[in-house]
């Protein structure tokens, strides 16, 4: 019997029921169906109710998965405007032409990939013909981000074009010449053609976000109408394990990003093997975007399935598919119908029916051929409903086999990402498969020929008359020709050279107020993007809030709590800050997407990144190399830097390298400024460089790296010593001797030269005074502001050296003359000024913040890394004991004195 007492169900439930007799009949007619039609029925119903709920607006929790079928059926699938026929030739010499350029490539041992445009050349070849806008239409174009390991596929497109010749297509991944084609997307190999670095894995998707986003940003702000521009990122289903390609999914649904598309190529596997053996990965996919606020468009199975689909009156095909684990899907894709008759339709009476029904032909055409992603009409539907789709960025899944039309030794193989060539034998049968006019005696030697149908052909003009239609060829790069920023007034950068008199001023506070006069210029200043990870008050930006506001595409729907404080935290949809939360990869992508809009856009902006120095590099240098392979242009600033200057945060926050990492990078110039007038100075050279006129023989595609402090300081005015500005961009200046610093040496006092670079600088100056007060030692002091491009230009000189040419690196030229030995310190490990060693004429000897960092007081740390002033002296004096200058047992009393 039933307890009268107990408590029921719907007591426990928190939603009010107003009609509980009403709910009650709903769950027995789902009991009654359950029990008469089966739980497959009740299950079917279920779905088909929630998904009748979810078109008609009824707020509902969405469904994370849908059937393991096409979310298009056939029947309402469009026409294909143009010639398919057509297309289909295009598409077979441009995958004849990928492999041939990779098999011909193997004879060098130079690798390449073959599987991975078999498998995708029509998610490709119908965007190109049907929707990706070049950058001669209307606004800036379409940006693509095409899967790195499907570059040859593109390369065989754009020679078919005439784009390429076949000189370049025998160099693919042989550049040294000057006449190669780069393994991958790498805009800074071949800017013409490619845009977008892709080729690391999981940067790609993350990049595309931030650049849908970043395309509002310019149309919100006035900047550029961006409305005719789609993001269409392309991505292998093994890449979306990185973390980074699934990072920032929740930010393009929560900004309702319809101006990007992912095409997401399930071949269902990765490099070694099945993405989700067990499973399948399209369904977690599916899961993972839905769930995240995303249109999900499902192009798993081709026209050949369509009859299996009729035969299914059951659901039992339906239920099987949903089955079945990725790795056996690829079994049968290498199996013959015997078997998949025994493993895949066995198990079912329903389907042991229906394969009655079924040649082995019919069979075979399914499971080893027909696959969403290989139909131009499939994907087609698919890239329509994603740009005609609104209010939501827009997942394609795409099926496909991995290796398709490259033969049985290929398709859907473990082993074929490595595969870098095919055999005669096989060509021949491909080019069979394929129906190209490619003649047996074209084999010369056992080399494959590259295929082309003429430069007047019907194939090539309909590629042509389709690129023209759309605003011209692509993928393209293009740098419009744009007038150099004018510089802004001199009075930003020179209030600075006065000093902060009687008041203590960090660095990072100092960059910060630069910037504020900098955003106020008239000519320039709203072409600033200041980019900054939920850290803007640790750097005293919050004032920058209600003046510029933060960019939010919704504005501010609500009102602020410190609405009525000076420096309330302001929204707006024409928002200049870009504050990313909690997000360094996401903020570097904010970055990337700025920094190249001169390109991507004809718009040129001034993005200024600033972070924690400790997750810049360390957490995001990828994204750097990333960023400099597209040709960025732009300043990062990591603050809070060096190991000793944050106080009590430890470990994990204390940097000591990230100049090292910095100085890996060869676009990344590397700045440790010490003073605010070096701040001002290097930005100022950091704004014409890369905006204004660059001198003759510079790069502009460059970016900055500095390096701040929050330790606020006394800043000096800037010295009146003739090129101290060369001085400051170069990398070393001298900032004072002992005499200009009021120190009156003995005569005929022993010398050394303290190099000091960022806040060591300090600890320098007061050991210059301790070496004159208490040793009779003569000091002078140096701002090393940038120990990288010191080296930079000294290896430059080496190797003009090497070419027969004499020039004397500036390091050398800096300390010529200079007496006795060099002494180099900074808030760095020492292999930071150890970088110019080598350079240095003069005896050398560095110290440094080697090891990881502690929590302390700066005093305290300092002196455990042997970096303070008194530890400056005690190794000066070493340096000259070893010379003979001062007495070998001042080292020692000198250790005792300071207690160390």
């Amino acid at each position: 019997m039933t307890d009268p007492n107990a408590i029921q169900p719907s007591e426990l439930d928190q939603l009010p029921d107003r009609d509980p007799e009403e709910t009650a009949e709903w769950q027995a007619s789902l009991d009654a169906v359950t029990k008469a039609a089966g739980p497959h029925r009740a299950a079917y119903l279920m779905r088909r109710t929630l998904e009748r709920a979810e078109g008609a607006g009824i707020a509902l929790p969405k469904l994370l998965e849908t059937d393991y079928v096409n979310s298009i059926p056939t029947s309402a699938e469009p026409a294909v405007p143009g010639d398919e026929a057509m297309e289909q030739r295009i598409t077979a010499w441009n995958r004849w032409n990928a492999a041939a350029m990779v098999t011909r490539g193997s004879k060098y041992g130079v690798g390449g990939h073959i599987a991975t445009f078999a498998s995708a050349a029509w998610l490709y070849e119908t965007g190109f013909n049907h929707f990706f806008k070049g950058k001669e239409a209307d606004g800036s174009g379409d940006q693509l981000y095409i899967q790195g390991h499907a570059s040859p596929g593109i390369y065989a497109r754009a020679f078919l074009d005439g784009r390429l010749n076949e000189e370049q297509l025998d160099n693919f991944r042989r550049e040294a010449a000057g006449n190669g084609l780069p393994s991958y997307p790498h805009p800074r190999r071949l800017p013409w053609l490619w845009e977008f670095p892709t080729v690391s894995m999981g940067l790609g998707p993350l990049s595309a976000i931030y650049q849908a986003r970043f395309n509002r940003y310019l149309a919100n702000r006035g900047i550029k109408d961006t409305a005719g521009s789609h993001v269409w990122a392309f991505l292998g289903d093994g890449e979306m394990d990185e973390p980074e390609s699934t990072a920032a999914l929740a930010l393009a649904a929560r900004e309702e990003l319809d101006n990007l598309t992912f095409v997401i190529n399930c071949n269902l596997q990765r490099l070694d093997g099945p993405v989700r053996a067990n499973f399948k990965i399209v369904q977690e996919l599916e899961a993972q975007f839905r769930g995240a606020g995303w249109n999900v468009v499902k192009t798993l199975w081709g026209t050949a399935w369509d009859e299996l689909f009729r035969l299914d009156t059951t659901g039992a095909l339906v239920r099987r598919l949903r089955q079945v684990p990725d790795a056996q899907i690829q079994t049968y894709q290498t199996r013959d119908a015997a078997y998949i008759r025994q493993d895949f339709f066995g198990g079912d009476p329903a389907l042991v029916e229906m394969a009655k029904l079924l040649s082995d032909d019919k069979i075979l055409e399914c499971f080893h051929l027909s696959r969403g992603g290989h139909e131009a009409r499939k994907v087609f539907a698919a890239y329509k409903a994603a740009v005609e789709h609104k209010g939501a960025p827009t997942v394609i899944l795409a099926q496909t086999v991995k290796g398709h039309t490259l033969g049985e030794g290929f398709a859907s193989k473990n082993a074929n990402h490595q595969m870098k060539k095919l055999s005669v034998d096989e060509f021949k049968n491909m080019r069979d498969l394929l129906e190209l006019p490619i003649k047996d005696s074209d084999f010369v030697d056992g080399v494959v020929p590259y295929g082309h149908p003429g430069a007047d052909s019907p194939e090539v003009r309909y590629l042509q008359e389709r690129r023209a239609a759309l605003g011209g060829p692509a993928p393209a790069r293009r740098v419009h020709p744009v007038a150099p920023l004018p510089a802004p007034a001199q009075k930003a950068f020179a209030s600075f050279d006065k000093g902060s008199g009687s008041q203590n001023v960090a660095t990072t506070m100092a960059f910060v107020r630069l910037v504020k006069d900098l955003v106020r210029d008239k000519e320039t200043g709203k072409r600033w993007v200041p980019i900054v990870p939920d850290e803007a008050r640790t750097f005293g930006m919050e004032s920058l809030f209600p003046s510029l506001g933060i960019y939010s595409p919704k504005g501010q729907t609500y009102e602020p709590v410190d609405r009525d404080q000076l420096m309330y935290y302001k929204e707006a949809q024409n928002g200049q800050i870009l504050n990313e939360g909690i997000t360094e990869a996401g903020s570097m992508a904010d970055f990337i997407a700025a920094s190249t809009s001169y390109a991507t856009h004809g718009e040129t902006m001034i993005p200024f990144y600033i972070f924690y120095s400790m997750f810049g590099w360390q957490r995001t240098a990828d994204q750097m190399w990333q960023l400099g392979d597209q040709l960025g242009r732009g300043f990062l600033v990591g603050a809070t830097a060096g190991r000793t200057t944050l106080t009590g945060e430890g470990l994990q926050h204390a940097d000591g390298h990230s100049p090292v990492i910095a100085a890996t990078n060869p676009a990344a110039l590397s700045y440790d400024p010490a003073f605010a007038y070096e701040v001002a100075t290097i930005v100022k050279d950091g704004l014409r460089r890369m905006y204004g006129e660059a001198a003759p023989g510079e790069d502009q595609d460059v970016f900055y790296y500095l390096t701040v402090y929050n330790e606020p300081m006394p800043q000096p005015a800037k010295p009146s010593v003739q090129g101290i500005d060369e001085g400051i961009v170069k990398g070393l200046y001298r900032f004072n001797t002992a005499e200009s610093a009021g120190i009156t040496p003995p005569a005929n006092a022993p010398r050394i030269q303290l190099l000091g670079s960022g806040t060591a600088i300090h600890w320098a100056l007061k050991a210059q005074a301790l070496l004159a007060e208490e040793w009779d030692v003569a000091a002078d002091v140096w701002s090393a502001t940038s120990w990288s491009e010191l080296r930079r230009d000294a290896l430059e000189a080496d190797e003009a050296l090497l070419r027969g040419e004499e020039r004397v690196p500036f390091v050398r030229q800096a300390l010529q003359g200079a007496e006795g030995p060099v002494l180099a310190v900074s808030d760095y490990m020492r292999q930071v000024p150890d970088q110019i060693a080598q350079w240095v004429e003069q005896d050398w000897s560095s110290l440094g913040a080697d090891g990881f960092g502690l929590s302390d007081t700066r005093e305290a740390a300092r002196r455990h890394f042997g970096v303070d002033a008194e530890s400056i002296v005690v190794a000066a004096l070493a340096q000259l004991a070893k010379r003979g200058e001062v007495k070998a047992t001042a080292v020692k009393e000198a250790r005792e004195k300071y207690g160390l």
